[in-house]
């Protein structure tokens, strides 16, 4: 392929004003005002952009993801300006969802991606987990209206309740679902697996997204 082939069949399209995916892991945020990010997924940015990190451990963003190990917050980035903003994270897939006024979805604190700043959001834990459970422990509550992008290793699968999950595999579940952590006695105390804790959803209405990888499992 000619170089200014490859250029022009791998620049980025032009935008309308919402969240979209340039490729299955890069998502291009037009904005104009503040939209916030996960801190360290800016990859590039075309016009006059500022950075404001949020690593106060005491409310604010910061602590919509927190490490379940270690208990080391992992802040996010409110970005503000006027531009474009590529944003991606560890090459995990993008997903884009459009959340209606009033509608919700409890999402997975290290899969939030970014999110657009009409959405409200607030922070929770999952009551049971141990520090064992690698991945679910902190979840965000986001309300709409607007654009939320999450991230996934791989193509996500939509479960529907009742169902029971690997808390290391869930990524999201829709607002009206409370799951509560439940413990395969099956599998011996001691042996080294994530199977051993559990997230059980026996609602009969919703939705559970999964992704086919552990956040907490070996590559």
């Amino acid at each position: 392929m000619q170089l200014d082939e490859f250029v022009d069949a791998n620049a980025p399209e032009s935008s309308g004003d919402s969240f979209r995916k340039v490729n299955k892991r890069l998502l291009e945020i037009p904005f104009d005002g503040i939209t916030m990010v996960k801190a360290g997924s800016m990859i590039a940015y075309t016009g006059n952009v500022t950075f404001t990190g949020k690593s106060s451990a005491e409310g604010g963003l910061a602590g919509f993801v927190k490490d379940a190990v270690s208990g080391e917050g992992t802040p996010i980035m409110e970005a503000e300006g006027s531009g474009t903003l590529y944003v991606a994270d560890q090459g995990k897939k993008v997903q884009i969802l459009s959340l209606d006024a009033d509608e919700s979805i409890s999402v997975n604190g290290t899969d939030v991606l970014a999110f657009e700043e009409g959405i409200d959001y607030e922070i929770g834990t999952v009551g049971g987990l141990s520090q064992a459970a690698a991945g679910g422990l902190t979840n965000v509550f986001l309300t709409g209206p607007g654009d939320v992008a999450i991230t996934t290793h791989g193509d996500p699968v939509v479960m529907r309740p009742p169902v029971t999950t690997d808390p290391d595999s869930t990524v999201a579940w829709s607002a009206n679902l409370s799951p509560s952590i439940g413990t395969n006695k099956a599998i011996e105390i001691g042996q080294q697996s994530g199977e051993r804790v559990q997230m059980e959803f026996g609602d009969s209405e919703g939705f559970v997204i999964v992704q086919p990888y552990e956040e907490g499992g070996q590559t």
